[in-house]
């Protein structure tokens, strides 16, 4: 039978029928229509974007199953503590940021859901590096155009919100999807082996599929059978996947001794190895700078994690003084180094996703497969704004094909 239990990382963790640090666990599915009827509508990908999809779907009481590489939700969304484990409350190493005048469809979720938000700080002037030899610019900085908001606790916030209104039993973790297989108007997903379970030879059947993930993703994890038209296969490959290419770094301090200077906690640099360092302080005063590294994904690799860590907190000191020396702890996230956000084509920096009304899925696939990544919004494409927007237009289109 399975159990269930409390892990470090509060996230549901699917395993063979036994407990595997979670707060929940799920004995694995090996035949659906044993114990209910087939979910029409299977979802691959349990961050924003498929767990807004699922939210959708249980709201208009529709059966679905949720797959999960991951042994974690979330996807790109990830909050840790100091040691980087994944928690309620911490430091975002994926996005951190809305905009709620800009993004409304988000900002009301966030609304209704009842997540507490707190204002990026932005008081203080900037700093501007230009040379190594010179000393750091300093600059006033007025209000910002636009106000930046970030959630109480972290990101995170959102995806337990999302999860927490939805079945245990449509959820599931640590199974990839290998394969797809149309036939007779249904679709047969192969999967593989949940973390910590036996391997292989799982599988289930939809009548639809919303592929919640990076277009670019889809042909490279997943074999499709009929293949798609290689038109298709080229627009999902050429669509840059946000993040994947980019690396996060944070220190962790006492205090936030830059705001005691006047400085905001914003600065760029022309020398690197971060371009670009923001404070990442939490509602509850953790205290903390964040900076994207400005270095290539192969660089990174040659370099090495540890003393990419120490060029930070070096250019740190350069731009805020002897204090920032001395972080309390450092947390890094390469995403170009993790499988299940970028491939081999993430390796370089290829722009921002296009998104756009184009038609993502062609052929005998269309009435089947629906692509419902951020990356595939028309408005706000790779964000978290562009998710939301992403899984309402991926249902619309799913239960329209579906009854169809």
């Amino acid at each position: 039978m399975a159990g269930c239990g409390s892990g470090s990382d509060g996230a549901l963790v699917v395993t063979g029928g036994r407990c595997h640090g979670g707060t929940f666990a799920f004995a694995r599915i090996h035949d659906m229509s044993a114990t209910h009827a087939l979910p029409p509508i299977a979802i691959i990908g349990g961050g924003i974007a498929g767990l807004c999809a699922a939210r959708l779907l249980q709201l208009r009481r529709l059966p679905f199953v949720l797959l999960e590489a991951r042994d974690r939700l979330g996807g790109r969304v990830l909050t840790v503590d100091e040691t980087g484990a994944p928690a309620d409350e911490g430091f975002d190493l994926g996005p951190s940021w809305f905009w709620p005048r800009t993004q409304p469809r988000l900002a009301a979720l966030v609304e209704e859901l009842g997540l507490a938000v707190f204002a990026q700080h932005t008081d203080g002037d900037q700093l501007f590096e230009r040379m190594v030899r010179e000393r750091p610019q300093r600059y006033e900085s007025g209000p910002p155009e636009v106000l930046s908001c970030r959630l109480a606790g972290g990101s995170a916030a959102l995806v337990r919100a999302l999860a927490a209104g939805l079945p245990r039993a449509s959820i599931r973790l640590g199974t990839p999807v290998t394969a797809m297989q149309l036939h007779d108007g249904r679709v047969t997903l192969s999967l593989g082996a949940a973390q910590g379970a036996d391997p292989g030879g799982d599988s289930l059947v939809a009548r639809h599929v919303i592929a919640a993930l990076p277009p670019r993703l889809l042909p490279t994890t997943i074999q499709l059978e009929p293949e798609p038209d290689a038109a298709t296969v080229a627009r999902w490959r050429e669509t840059p996947t946000w993040m994947a290419p980019h690396a996060k770094f944070l220190a962790l301090y006492e205090r936030p001794f830059w705001r005691e200077a006047g400085l905001s906690g914003t600065a760029q640099s022309m020398v690197g190895p971060m371009t670009e360092i923001h404070d990442a302080t939490t509602a509850s005063g953790q205290a903390a700078l964040f900076g994207f590294v400005g270095v290539s994904a192969a660089q990174r690799a040659a370099v090495g994690e540890m003393e990419l860590r120490r060029a930070c907190v070096e250019q740190l000191a350069r731009l805020f003084g002897e204090q920032a020396q001395r972080p309390q702890g450092t947390l890094f996230k390469d995403w170009a180094a993790d499988s299940w956000t970028a491939t081999g084509a993430d390796q370089v920096a290829g722009g921002h996703p296009a998104g756009g009304h184009v038609a993502w899925v062609t052929g005998e696939w269309a009435r089947h497969l629906t692509l419902g990544g951020s990356e595939v919004s028309p408005v706000e494409p790779g964000y978290l704004a562009g998710a939301v927007l992403a899984a309402e237009r991926a249902v619309a289109s799913a239960l329209g094909t579906a009854r169809g």
